[in-house]
């Protein structure tokens, strides 16, 4: 557990130094770059990934999905509450988010949660293929160096 604790103040620390104390103390998102570097192959337009970013800047734990209203993200990206309504259809249609109703106690609706599930699983392949490239990378490094240089002899 110590290692964890380690580990994300280190993380932090990197952020922080990319992007600055105030904007990091401000809030930040983690996403795995292979969903924005693959979205074309993923079928997602830069709307989608815009998206995707505003709800997962709403995911703050596992197991406790983003609930963002459409109104709230609508407003941050510059676009009317119904194009986001119609592109999380579209979303949800495509098995990337999983939207779940929520209700009040007085029997009202609020916001849906918002769960990665699909999408997750339709990026998987990506980042295998992008750790195998990795792992081969480091094989060929790890060959180049261990091959033996040639002797140089002196001629007479």
């Amino acid at each position: 557990m110590a290692d964890t604790k380690e580990q994300n103040a280190e993380d932090i620390s990197e952020v922080e130094k990319k992007w600055s104390k105030p904007l990091t103390d401000a809030g930040w998102t983690a996403i795995p770059s292979v969903i924005f570097e693959r979205q074309n192959a993923l079928g997602l337009d830069p709307l989608d990934i815009n998206i995707i970013l505003h709800l997962a800047g709403y995911w703050w734990k596992a197991g406790n999905a983003p609930h963002p209203s459409k109104a709230t993200i609508a407003a941050a990206i510059g676009v009317h509450p119904r194009t986001i309504q119609r592109r999380i259809t579209k979303l949800s249609g495509a098995g990337f988010i999983t939207r779940t109703r929520r209700s009040t106690k007085k029997g009202g609706t609020t916001t849906n949660q918002y769960s990665f599930a699909g999408l997750i699983e339709a990026a998987t392949p990506f980042a295998l293929e992008r750790i195998e490239e990795k792992k081969r990378r480091m094989a060929e490094a790890t060959e180049r160096a261990k091959r033996r240089k040639p002797q140089l002899k002196v001629v007479k």
